[in-house]
Order: C-alpha cells, then sequence, then structure tokens
C-alpha cells in the first residue's frame, strides 16, 4: 500500500497492511532530527516517514512565532519563551481582552481568507498530496482561542457569570475556525483537524452539560459547513487529558477521528473496544515517560502491541500522543520509526 491507500483504508475501518504512521516535533527535537538528516528543505515528517503530512493555519501557529523573548502573534495575544534545560516552550503572557471585557466589540480577528494563511498548505498539498494524506490544522478552535483571548480564569467565570458574552466570544473564534477549515478545503486538503484541550489528565475540566451548551452545537455547525463543502472531508478533534466524556457527543455529530488518545490520561484499549467502531484513533504512544525515559527495546514493544491491539480492524493512526520533545533522544525516535514502519 502507498502512504494515500494505507490512511484511507485505516479511516474506512479496513485492516491496512500496518497502521498509518504520523509524528510531530519541537522545535529543538526537529533540529535534532534536521541535523541527523541533513534534510532541511522537506517537510520533516516526510523525511521520517510519515503517511500523513501536516499544516497548519489560525492561533495555532502563534506557538514558536517568533524567537524574541517576548512577541504579540496575529490575534493580539503576547506571548514569551520560557527557556529550560532542553530547550523553550512558549507561554501566554496576556490577551486583547484580558483587562476589558468591553473591548470584544471593537476587536477583530485576523482575517481567516487571507491568502497568506494557506500557501504553505496549498504547497503541502502540490507537493505531497499525490502520494501522502494531507492533514490541514486549526486546532485551539474554539473555547481555546477563546480563552487566549481573554485568559483562562476570566473566561471560565464568563460562562457561569455571563453567558451572552461567552457565546459571543466564542462565536467569533467558532466563525474563524469554520472559515479557516472551508479555506483548507479549498486547498485540496484531505483532513480538517480542530481541537481544543477540555480535559486535565484525570476527567473533564468543565461539565458536560456545560459543554454541550457552550461547544457541542458549535462544533455540529462547524461539521456541517465542512461536509456541505466537501462531503468526504475527514474530521478529526484533539483534546489532550481525559476527555472520553465526549467521544459519543462528538462522534453523533459527525467525528471522525480522535487525538491524541494520552495514555496516563485514558486507557487506550479500552478506547478501541468502546469507540473503535465509531472513531478512529489517533496517537496513543506516550510522550511523558515512554519516548523520552524509556528504552529502544521498550518503545519496540509498546509500538508492536498497539500495532496489534489497536490496529485490529484498522481504525488507527500510530502516533505519539503529542509532539515529540527534545528529551527524547535519536535512538528512541528511531526506534520508534523503525517499529511503526515494519508490516504487520
Amino acid at each position: 500500500m502507498d502512504s494515500r491507500e494505507r490512511v484511507f483504508t485505516a479511516l474506512g475501518h479496513e485492516q491496512p497492511d500496518r497502521p498509518p504512521v504520523s509524528a510531530t516535533f519541537t522545535p529543538e527535537a526537529a533540529r535534532i532530527l534536521r541535523d541527523a538528516y541533513g534534510r532541511y528543505e522537506d517537510d520533516l515528517g516526510y523525511v521520517m516517514g510519515n503517511d500523513l503530512i501536516k499544516t497548519t493555519v489560525g492561533i495555532e501557529t502563534s506557538y514558536h512565532y517568533k524567537d524574541d523573548p517576548a512577541y504579540t502573534c496575529k490575534f493580539g495575544v503576547q506571548w514569551r519563551n520560557v527557556k529550560y534545560a532542553s530547550g523553550a516552550y512558549t507561554e501566554i503572557v496576556k490577551g486583547p481582552l484580558y483587562d476589558d471585557k468591553a473591548a470584544l466589540d471593537g476587536y477583530e480577528m485576523p482575517d481567516p481568507t487571507d491568502s497568506d494563511w494557506y500557501v504553505p498548505v496549498k504547497a503541502a498539498v502540490e507537493r505531497y498530496g499525490h502520494e501522502k494524506f494531507i492533514i490541514g490544522s486549526c486546532q485551539c478552535s474554539i473555547f481555546e482561542m477563546a480563552w487566549y483571548l481573554r485568559g483562562l480564569e476570566n473566561f471560565l467565570v464568563d460562562i457561569i457569570d455571563d453567558e451572552d458574552y461567552a457565546g459571543a466570544l466564542l462565536d467569533k473564534a467558532a466563525e474563524f475556525s469554520l472559515k479557516a477549515g472551508l479555506e483548507m478545503i479549498d486547498c485540496g486538503v484531505d483532513m480538517v483537524w480542530l481541537g481544543d484541550d477540555v480535559a486535565t489528565q484525570r476527567s473533564m475540566i468543565m461539565s458536560m452539560d456545560t459543554w454541550r451548551k457552550y461547544l457541542r452545537g458549535r462544533y455540529a455547525k462547524i461539521f456541517e459547513a465542512y461536509r456541505a463543502r466537501k462531503k468526504n472531508i475527514v474530521i478529526a478533534y484533539h483534546s489532550c487529558g481525559n476527555c472520553e466524556a465526549i467521544l459519543d457527543d462528538m462522534a453523533e455529530i459527525g467525528l471522525d477521528v480522535i487525538n491524541p488518545i494520552q495514555p496516563l490520561a485514558m486507557d487506550p484499549c479500552h478506547i478501541k473496544k468502546r469507540y473503535g467502531k465509531s472513531l478512529t484513533l489517533f496517537g496513543a504512544i506516550d510522550i511523558q515517560h515512554l519516548l523520552p525515559f524509556g528504552t529502544a527495546s521498550e518503545i519496540r514493544r509498546t509500538v508492536r502491541e498497539y500495532k496489534r491491539i489497536l490496529g485490529e480492524g484498522g481504525g488507527y493512526i500510530l502516533s505519539p500522543a503529542h509532539n515529540i520533545q527534545p528529551d527524547t533522544s535519536l535512538e528512541n525516535i528511531k526506534a520508534f520509526y523503525e517499529e511503526a514502519l515494519k508490516p504487520i
């Protein structure tokens, strides 16, 4: 099978020759790999053997947007780069609505139809689309975009104390993601990947009543619009943590793929058994302990086990549960890929 056939077979819940493989990397991990392989012009996932190529638009691009100690992204959110032993991570300092709720009336999102967003999307489709499955990602789609602009604590109070305001801000975020997804569909992507972290490693960070009140309907509207534009578009959703509570609802409104099945928060084998006929699982390989601190043989053993259990009958994309971090050795990254790319 080639990559496209392999991915579509898995998404159709049929057995491919092996589960499709995907991984993404922090900038530091990416530099380690590019130095090792000497391929600076190609998509790094393509170099490593990914079956899926990911492109990104929207507020998700604000991470590592600049190398400066502090910067402001296109959405008016102020960020800073915080150094640690292995590199740097980006954190939000302040959003444009932190101190002034009334500023929402005059706040304008960046234009989701601006052609500059889609230059890398079109380039990926043109260069790799004949052989690879192309993802168009616009994560931090509704809830996260709203709290990035307003502040997490402020916005959690808003959804209880000022429902009209919270709804208006969520509508602005949802409208951006809806239009951005349609633009990516028009560019020729195979999947639109949305996401909001709505869970901790233990449970949801809001009640299901609150999630249904504010998020289910908005996602349903977006999914419907995507399918109206392209009937067979694949729709994926990301939430770190234990988000099992929303999976039945998401499947009901048309979700195809759930990511990342964070294994220290959700049991991947349970999720496969419970939801494997309605959703494709994407992820499950632990980045918190296994990849950085496990041995190469432990990584290979886990990859083999998940290929067998989660990959049975299709419905699984083999991937780390988030970006591979800089504390993961080159040896361990190679072990993951070498085992992942083997036929069953």
